[in-house]
């Protein structure tokens, strides 16, 4: 089954929703501010990511912003990167998947079409 990490007031992460359901996908949804992903869901993400760290985060979001991580992220190491993100999930770039294959991070309806295909 498929776990998605969403926020309710995101258009995205809505469509992502709608599009699984449409598909007929079965689908656990987490809301993300209150239970962020998991550090080992985020390892899975990372390494999906070929260790992009930045690739993980909202970086257009307020607490990005305010915390000011765009200046931190380079030096921080990973574990101190998913420490941050597993402790606010105001900060995952969402919508977060596991179960789509490897864990996705945003929605590109595109390739979550592609990965139901096969």
């Amino acid at each position: 089954m498929v776990r998605i990490y969403t926020y309710a007031k995101c258009d995205t992460c809505r469509k992502a929703v709608k599009f699984l359901r449409t598909a007929n996908v079965a689908f656990e949804e987490i809301p993300i501010r209150e239970q962020p992903p998991s550090i080992a869901e985020l390892w899975a993400a990372l390494d999906a990511a070929e260790g992009n760290l930045r690739s993980l985060f909202n970086t257009s979001g307020v607490d990005y912003r305010a915390l000011e991580v765009g200046k931190k992220l380079p030096k921080m190491t990973p574990d101190a990167a998913l420490a941050l993100l597993t402790s606010n999930g105001n900060l995952v770039k969402r919508p977060f998947a596991i179960g789509l294959g490897s864990p996705r991070v945003g929605f590109r309806e595109a390739e979550w079409t592609e990965i139901l295909k096969r």
